[in-house]
């Protein structure tokens, strides 16, 4: 199996936990916990900032000092509604101790302590169309570029319909030369609908000295170090996935494959005609 790709280590508490360390890199961790109700988890974040996403279920949050009450509406992830998210600096305590079933995404990266605690979502969080065809996804931005409340952390929720590609036209963001290219390292925290199904994503780099390709499973993280990481949803499948992504500056910047060149370019003559 390959070593980009993480399968849980169960089906009860913390699931995942990705780190730079174990991961080989510097700046993305994640970690998930698959909470019963009643059931708590307490951590420090240390140098790190973290947003806590509630994937799914409802959980009581206490962070950075303050009660924030309880966090979460959505039970299924393929409800497609906005999540509720909590930022929390450097060098804070949290705490979720759930209320119903939940699954809590922990996004980490390098912080300044430049920004407080904060709520992010539901409000202001609107479901997004992108792409066209059979490129079509729908995407919940948590926290990108134009959202100035973190110090390195970007991060986004993206629902691809069965028998689309997603993060495609293929791409990279593997060079830190701003504003050309930006370094980003990426986690991709998949789900998939139903859950017995699968789906597929390619890390590779133009040069070949990466090319893997992997069949996720519900649950399973795919690192993405550098290279184009395009993923597909077969036919039937329905696929969710929560983006993690930090590097030494906060902008997303990309190059596109060559071979998917003549595609983008195609694409943007059918938008301007349209």
């Amino acid at each position: 199996m390959s070593t980009l790709l993480r399968r849980p280590f169960g089906t009860h508490g913390e699931v995942h936990r990705i780190t730079p360390q174990s991961a080989g890199w510097r700046y993305v961790g994640f970690s998930l916990h698959r909470l019963r109700a009643g059931e708590s988890v307490t951590e420090a974040t240390g140098e790190r900032e973290a947003i806590l996403v509630l994937v799914e279920g409802k959980a009581q949050i206490r962070a950075a000092g303050q009660d924030w009450g309880v966090l979460g509406n959505r039970m299924d992830v393929f409800e497609k509604t906005p999540p509720h998210c909590l930022y929390v600096p450097p060098g804070q305590d949290w705490q979720a101790q759930a209320t119903t079933d939940c699954t809590l995404a922990v996004c980490t990266a390098p912080g300044q302590g430049n920004h407080p605690a904060r709520r992010i979502g539901p409000d202001g969080i609107t479901l997004t169309r992108r792409g066209q065809g059979t490129n079509t996804r729908w995407i919940n931005n948590i926290a990108m570029e134009d959202q100035d409340f973190c110090d390195s952390l970007l991060v986004t929720e993206v629902f691809t319909p069965a028998g689309h590609w997603s993060s495609y036209p293929s791409h990279r963001h593997d060079e830190d030369d701003f504003p050309r290219i930006t370094y980003l390292e990426e986690t991709y925290y998949h789900r998939l609908n139903p859950r017995d199904g699968w789906a597929v994503q390619r890390v590779y780099t133009d040069d070949g000295s990466l090319d893997e390709c992997m069949a996720m499973r519900d649950g399973d993280v795919v690192l993405v170090p550098r290279g184009h990481h395009p993923c597909a949803a077969p036919h039937g499948f329905e696929l969710y996935y929560l983006n993690v992504m930090a590097g030494p500056r906060r902008n997303w910047r990309f190059v596109a494959a060559p071979e998917v060149m003549g595609v983008i370019e195609k694409d943007a003559r059918q938008a301007q005609a349209s």
